[in-house]
């Protein structure tokens, strides 16, 4: 058997899903050394922004389905959103707990289950309330040849910072989905002390 350099293999294939059949595609990071990815489905060059979803990791919520959080739920629905379009791309970036890792995160649910919130918590522990950077994101949109997108988002500083890094974002789209009583509260933090666009009405 002859032998295939690693160097010489793009890390892309096709992956179906419960979902839909999507691209796969990962995109290397040099300066944090994580892996991101970017699952893709149909063309990135139709006549409408793209819609796209950026969605951090978030492994007790993607993974183990934690009702602590929306982010599984938000994960599901994005993508169902990108099938039933028929185009656009999510991407999965490697930044648990808002940026500040899983066990910091961890280390923040047991002062939640104190009596802190999502953002306090963060903030005894030293770390800001959202450590996220988007630059990454940004530049894997540019590899799609994607400019122009209807992000899917309730967080402003994702549309902020996804504008300061040259990406357009057209719309952003509401993404309220999985509200529980588990997760009511840390919800109702993030729109009255985070900024995210989360009204009372939708918890």
């Amino acid at each position: 058997m002859n032998m295939v350099r690693k160097d010489d293999v793009p890390s892309i294939a096709f992956l179906p899903t419960g979902f839909g059949d999507f691209q796969i595609q990962v995109f290397h990071e040099e300066t944090t050394g994580f892996d991101h990815v970017a699952l893709t489905l149909g063309d990135m060059e139709g006549p409408d922004p793209v819609l796209v979803r950026v969605h951090s990791e978030c492994l007790t919520g993607d993974v183990f389905s934690s009702t602590r959080c929306d982010c599984g739920p938000q994960l599901h629905a994005a993508l169902n959103a990108i099938v039933e379009k028929g185009w656009g791309t999510l991407l999965y970036l490697r930044q648990e707990g808002r940026g500040i890792g899983l066990h910091a995160k961890i280390q923040a649910y047991h002062l939640q289950d104190a009596g802190a919130d999502t953002l306090d918590a963060n903030l005894m522990l030293g770390h800001p309330a959202d450590a996220r950077d988007y630059a990454i994101a940004a530049e894997m949109l540019e590899a799609l040849s994607v400019s122009e997108v209807n992000l899917l988002t309730n967080n402003p500083e994702k549309v902020a910072q996804l504008e300061q890094h040259g990406i357009k974002v057209v719309k952003r789209t509401p993404l309220i989905v999985g509200v529980n009583t588990n997760n009511r509260a840390y919800l109702a933090t993030k729109g009255e002390r985070m900024g995210h666009h989360i009204r009372d009405e939708d918890l």
